[in-house]
């Protein structure tokens, strides 16, 4: 990275921008202290603290989830209690919103943000929902990914693989000798490793899905959410995966894909596009992937993208549309805002469609572009009036057609009513003369600086008589109502 001497506003901009893609954004408060240091300096504490311990989200213990999901104690003379199992089932629901809404709070405290942003991103790519609405298995899958999240690429594929949600989820508990399942290794190689075909050349061939399906036999769970190896159901005749010969396991088919190139060159490039700019750069990628496949080191990966001098080009400042989930983390906490209750947080992932736990399909969240249509882009604009004005929203969630998100949708998820830590943020602004307010948070909300015609408008917010705090909360709320708002 080029250490010239860069000046303050420049600085602050690529500081801002920094904790925009490497976490949720920035407080003014922690883009000024980060101000005072080299921003390699910076980039090495975001990473530091992405790898101290941290707290696991916990909603349930293994022994309490097994009796809840014990069908045998809701009998009663001989049948199903229908009433008892209905209040069970929405327990579970319960459970599983619950695991959302602390994960989204880990996101929104700013600590370890790096971790939980990475998480989000590992949630996307190895992409599981919750079957059965089992949360137990959705709490050790969502602790496994933030626990690999910034460490090896091999152990995270290998534990998350190996995690009873992802199992289930794919399939493979039903994968047994003599009656191979393939959708299990079908999705490890398509959406976990290689990647589907590029540029015409196919990555794998249907009797490499074929075959490891049939490695992958024998790799269960148990009724307490532990991975289990049951030899009686694998099949342990010798079978040929990409033109290797062996009586293959499971472990061996990893150990394969991680040899491929073009498992390093997949991942590199999704994390890229995430991370940097939707439109790939090919001999960026190419040379990322390349140092990313010696070691598999997803912190290094990271580090190498962040300082590099290319990662602050103009052209990919503000290339990135925010997720709900990121534009309602980011929100919170660069503003410090807490809802008084949890509801709406479900309802805004569900109306812009990001629900954690619920991604639509095997392959995760498209993202870009599709977080923008017509039915989204005024809530999305609207969004930070109703939370910092706690105002009711007429909008309604669109219809997936999935009966286990609309059991979210409870009573209450449209009434906002929030506390703002304005005390702190108003702070950073108490030298600001009036006049220069406008652009000196704009400088902290957006990606750029304000153009005239927006100046001009977002002017017409101050009147004579406003304190200085009146005139903050209007000047905020009014630009984190442009478009810009919702890039990063």
């Amino acid at each position: 990275m080029n250490e010239a001497p860069e000046s303050e506003p420049s600085k602050l901009a690529n500081i801002r921008y920094l904790y925009s893609r490497a976490g949720f954004g920035a407080t003014p408060v922690e883009l000024t202290d980060a101000g005072r240091k080299p921003l390699r300096s910076v980039i090495k504490q975001l990473l530091t603290n992405g790898k101290q311990p941290f707290a696991e989200l916990y909603v349930v213990d293994a022994e309490t989830n097994v009796t809840k999901r014990n069908l045998k104690g809701m009998m009663r003379d001989g049948k199903l209690d229908r009433d008892m199992l209905k209040e069970r089932i929405r327990q579970n629901v319960e459970n599983v919103r619950d695991l959302n809404l602390q994960w989204l709070d880990r996101m929104a405290s700013g600590e370890n943000a790096l971790r939980e942003k990475m998480a989000l991103f590992w949630h996307g790519h190895f992409a599981c929902r919750t079957m059965g609405q089992n949360p137990l298995l959705m709490q050790q899958y969502a602790n496994t990914l933030r626990q690999n999240a910034l460490g090896n690429f091999g152990e995270l594929l290998m534990a998350v693989s190996k995690e009873p949600a992802m199992l289930q989820f794919l399939n493979n508990q039903q994968n047994r000798k003599n009656a191979p399942n393939e959708n299990f290794a079908r999705e490890v190689m398509e959406l976990f490793t290689l990647g589907r075909a590029r540029n015409g050349a196919p990555n794998y061939s249907e009797h490499d899905v074929k075959e490891a399906a049939r490695a992958f036999t024998g790799w269960q769970f148990t009724p307490t959410g532990q991975f289990i190896f049951r030899p009686a159901v694998h099949d342990d005749g010798e079978k040929t995966i990409f033109g290797k010969t062996g009586t293959f396991r499971g472990e061996d088919v990893m150990g394969m894909l991680l040899e491929k190139p073009q498992t390093a060159r997949f991942i590199t490039s999704k994390i890229y596009r995430f991370f940097v700019n939707d439109t790939e750069d090919p001999k960026r990628v190419d040379d990322l992937a390349r140092h990313f496949q010696k070691n598999y080191d997803i912190a290094s990966l990271m580090e190498r993208i962040f300082t590099a001098d290319w990662f602050y080009d103009a052209k990919n400042v503000g290339a990135h549309i925010k997720s709900p989930v990121e534009l309602l983390a980011g929100m919170r906490h660069t503003l410090g805002i807490q809802f008084d209750t949890p509801q709406p947080q479900i309802f805004v992932q569900r109306t812009l469609g990001q629900l954690l736990f619920y991604p639509p399909n095997v392959a995760g969240w498209p993202g870009g572009k599709n977080w923008i249509d017509s039915s989204s882009l005024l809530f999305r604009m609207q969004l930070p009036s109703y939370v910092l004005k706690a105002a009711d929203v007429a909008v309604q969630p669109k219809e997936d057609g999935d009966v286990n998100t609309v059991s979210l949708a409870r009573k209450g998820g449209q009434n906002f009513k929030t506390t703002v830590n304005w005390s702190v943020f108003e702070t950073a602004f108490a030298k600001i003369p009036d006049a220069d307010l406008p652009d000196a948070l704009a400088a902290v909300l957006l990606p750029f600086p304000l153009r005239p015609d927006q100046r001009t408008l977002i002017d017409t917010q101050i009147k004579s008589g406003q304190t200085q705090s009146e005139r903050i909360r209007l000047l905020t709320a009014a630009l984190m109502s442009l478009p810009e708002y919702q890039l990063s």
